[in-house]
């Protein structure tokens, strides 16, 4: 019993460092399959829990609402936005090829629900992160080095009036 036990446990070990490997490289390389298994995975699974509390007061993560830029569905993508002079810098670790990035800058504009308060945001412009360096934390700075994040979404940010 020990012995399937221990097995186990060695197979999750394994499986989750494979993964992990996975994640690394794929976002480091930008590799489109790899990039493709971990977009996948998120949607499927990371997105699907972080929508549960994305946008309230002290969540990790907000909500960027947005229009299909062809089907004009109704689209929540859960980011990581950071505040600066006169709006917000979210992070594109995925890179400038993502569907929801490509909606908002379509469209011109998008709502974005972070901490609890709700922003119409507009003016959206694909940035070289080193450009706003100083928005984000140092932990986050080390993260974007790690993951090789290069890019990210620049938008103007009006708050919009409570309901």
């Amino acid at each position: 019993m020990l012995r399937w036990i221990v097995g186990v446990v060695g197979a999750v070990v394994v499986g989750l460092s494979a993964w992990l490997v996975v994640l690394v490289v794929g976002m480091r390389t930008k590799s489109p399959r790899l990039l493709g298994v971990v977009r996948r995975f998120n949607r499927a699974v990371t997105n699907r829990l972080q929508r549960r509390s994305a946008g309230r007061s002290g969540a990790y993560a907000s909500v960027m609402r947005h229009q299909g830029r062809t089907s004009g569905r109704a689209y929540e993508t859960p980011i990581v936005p950071f505040a600066v002079d006169g709006g917000f810098v979210i992070p594109l670790p995925y890179g400038v090829d993502t569907d929801w990035l490509k909606n908002v800058v379509a469209r011109g504009s998008a709502v974005l629900v972070t901490d609890g308060r709700t922003f119409t945001v507009d003016r959206p412009e694909v940035i070289a992160t080193d450009t706003v360096g100083d928005a984000f934390p140092p932990g986050e700075r080390r993260t974007h080095r790690w993951f090789g994040v290069t890019h990210c979404l620049r938008v103007r940010g009006v708050e919009a009036e409570p309901a």
